[in-house]
């Protein structure tokens, strides 16, 4: 009892993709580890070089795993100005380009080794395990801890045949989350229900978008000056889903009560050049621009952020803006509940709302947030939220479950003894034809790595797993 909880943190993306799969978790790990109270392990995606090629921007690309942890923890250290202690391991994934994610090919439990497997954490279940075919993650570590962070079925309901796709996935959700996590935190109830979840943003704000607020209004009372000498703004990928569609709607419908207003985008994306055009049609001025990192100085001067998506689950640009004194505006949706408690948080429930709440905040000056507010926005209450609700600090009496040395086979009969194990046993089969694993949506050939991966990252050759 007095070794150190082992805290194994999965997660479906990484940097330098600037997504928040990539960001959050890191951070996560960072602050986890910070007091030196726990081991952890971030366990992210290791891409070859056509999928690295398709997915990091600037023509970033790595040779080797190493190569990419030396980027990772850079970043990551010119960020929290702290050493992190942790450690990265890759497992490995394949971009899919029609679902533009990143997915696990093989069994990516096995990256833990069974004498570590105390507590998994496992940042969007769902996507983790859609195609999962190996151990069950419930026998694997004494505690799985699932963490929504994606709207899935608001992307969805968007596509072709959406309602009837949103209605298939949100029941193959429910099932696979059943069955391989205990606990369930969703960031937000803008996601899915799922059986034994408890609503809680678990997520902070990169400390340097907190230091840049706080030296802002520093500024300006010390000089008494402008603290923001810009207007409106708002920055996300450069997508009709992330709230694009939204705000050029918003504004083509009220060009009329918005004369006058100035706005710049910022993003990349597969829609950039639609989103150009529509812009372009406006009589206000709406200048596009290519996607830049939000703690950027460039956008130090800013005073409004708009932000009317309703995919998000909880909109990590509108967090960062609002840590750096911004107005927010954004619209009355379960995903910015967290953010209400904000003073500088503007919300409208409609286009005469949208209006109203964006003419107000141009013609004001932002509050000062209270160091209350900046804690509350911080990483170090995120971690002290996410120990709260998973309860990791609690002494658990039962004994882990796992036989690493027993085959599947021999112990299938005992799974009949409830439905959910059953059910894991059905989706274990199901997922281990590639037949079955196309007809659910999987990358072909992601069973088991290929030969290239398991070179990189020094796999040994392919063999099963018990469930």
């Amino acid at each position: 009892m007095d070794r150190k909880q082992h805290i194994a943190i999965f997660t479906t993306a990484s940097l330098p993709w600037m997504t928040g799969t990539a960001v959050n978790p890191l951070f996560r790990a960072a602050y986890l580890a910070k007091d030196g109270e726990r081991k952890v392990t971030l366990v992210i995606p290791w891409l070859s070089l056509k999928d690295q090629k398709l997915v990091y921007p600037n023509h970033t690309t790595f040779g080797s795993p190493s190569e990419q942890e030396s980027f990772i923890r850079q970043w990551l250290e010119e960020r929290t100005a702290f050493i992190s202690g942790f450690a990265i391991r890759f497992y490995p994934g394949k971009f899919a380009v029609d679902k533009r994610s990143i997915l696990p090919v093989g069994d990516i439990s096995v990256i833990i080794p069974d004498e570590e497997a105390d507590i998994a954490v496992l940042e969007e279940p769902e996507h983790l395990t859609w195609f999962h075919h190996g151990k069950r993650w419930k026998t694997k570590f004494r505690l799985v801890i699932g963490i929504i962070h994606t709207n899935y079925l608001e992307y969805v309901k968007r596509e072709k045949n959406g309602q009837f796709q949103a209605f298939l996935l949100k029941y193959v959700n429910s099932w696979v989350v059943s069955i391989y996590c205990h606990k369930v935190i969703r960031l937000s109830a803008a996601t899915q229900y799922y059986p034994r979840s408890i609503i809680c943003n678990v997520h902070g704000v990169n400390p340097k978008f907190l230091e840049i607020g706080k030296e802002r209004f520093e500024q300006q009372h010390s000089s008494n000056h402008q603290a923001f000498t810009k207007g409106a703004y708002y920055i996300g990928k450069m997508i009709w889903n992330k709230g694009y569609g939204e705000l050029l709607q918003l504004l083509n419908n009220h060009q009329k009560e918005l004369a006058g207003l100035e706005i710049d985008l910022y993003g990349n994306g597969e829609d950039s050049d639609q989103v150009k055009k529509a812009a372009n049609k406006l009589k206000l001025t709406v200048r596009v621009h290519p996607g830049r990192d939000h703690a950027d100085p460039l956008f130090h001067d800013y005073k409004v952020f708009l932000n009317p998506s309703t995919t998000d689950v909880v909109c990590t640009t509108t967090a960062e803006a609002l840590a750096m004194g911004k107005i927010v505006v954004c619209a009355n949706h379960p995903s910015n509940d967290f953010f209400k408690q904000f003073p500088n948080c503007r919300i409208y429930d409609d286009d005469n709302g949208f209006v109203e709440a964006t003419c107000k905040a141009l013609s004001e000056e932002p509050v000062p947030l209270t160091d209350a507010q900046r804690y509350e926005l911080s990483w170090e209450a995120a971690t002290e939220r996410f120990l709260k609700v998973s309860e990791l600090n609690q002494v658990f009496a039962t004994e882990r479950e796992k036989n690493s040395s027993k085959e599947f086979a021999s112990v299938s009969l005992n799974l009949w003894k409830s439905m959910e194990d059953t059910s894991a046993y059905f989706h274990y089969l199901a997922l281990g034809f590639e037949t079955t694993r196309r007809a659910f949506g999987a990358i072909p050939g992601s069973l088991q790595p290929d030969e290239e991966q398991r070179k990189e990252l020094g796999l040994a050759t392919s063999s099963k797993h018990s469930l």
